[in-house]
């Protein structure tokens, strides 16, 4: 039973993007079997907490390490971090033999409630629903978030529905999209013991 157990977990599911610009500089390295270890330094401190807890839920091991012309604002930063971020899924993901696929996750953060759902088919788009938030004097707006998201699942080719059901405090709606993004591609990415090849009719994603 336990050889079956660690034979039914591939080996090497890790990346690593690194991407420079006369605008960002970005090194991201990404094991998708982690613990949820991670290491961020955006420049951008929200930021910073949200893909911490992105990694924690998701059970990944991830670094992140970017420079950009935060003095300038923050979109090249926020929106390369994700570009890397999306490119070392796709890339530790590889074929995306015997994933899940699919993944949902519901939750909760104060009184707010985040639902997401998405599927890694390699049709990318982004849906997000959220009222606006009462914190308007943030720094790391729902909009820098969505453009984040957006970002991301073009790169990883991720289907993805996002919908903020309750809230209207912006750091408890942010933080409960990010955890559940996390726990919902924890689910998706997990292999499958039964699945032995393509999760598709098409056999390919």
């Amino acid at each position: 039973m336990s050889k079956r157990a660690k034979s039914s977990r591939p080996k090497g599911r890790r990346a690593l993007v690194e991407r420079r610009t006369k605008e960002t500089q970005i090194r991201v390295s990404l094991n998708v079997d982690g613990q949820g270890r991670s290491s961020v330094n955006t420049g951008i401190g929200f930021l910073d907490h949200m893909l911490s807890l992105f990694a924690r839920h998701g059970l990944f091991d991830l670094d992140v390490q970017a420079k950009g012309d935060l003095h300038i604002d923050i979109h090249h930063t926020n929106e390369d971090v994700a570009i890397c971020l999306g490119q070392a899924f796709g890339k530790a993901l590889g074929g995306k033999k015997g994933i899940q696929r699919f993944g949902f996750y519901y939750v909760p953060m104060g009184e707010a409630l985040v639902r997401v759902v998405l599927d890694i088919s390699g049709r990318p788009s982004l849906f997000l629903k959220s009222p606006d938030s009462t914190d308007k004097k943030e720094r790391y707006k729902v909009a820098d978030a969505e453009h984040f998201l957006e970002s991301f699942a073009q790169q990883c080719g991720i289907n993805m529905n996002i919908a903020v059901l309750e809230g209207k405090h912006h750091h408890h709606i942010l933080e409960a999209i990010f955890k559940a993004l996390g726990k919902a591609l924890g689910q998706a990415t997990r292999i499958d013991p039964r699945e032995k090849g393509i999760p598709s009719t098409k056999g390919t994603l």
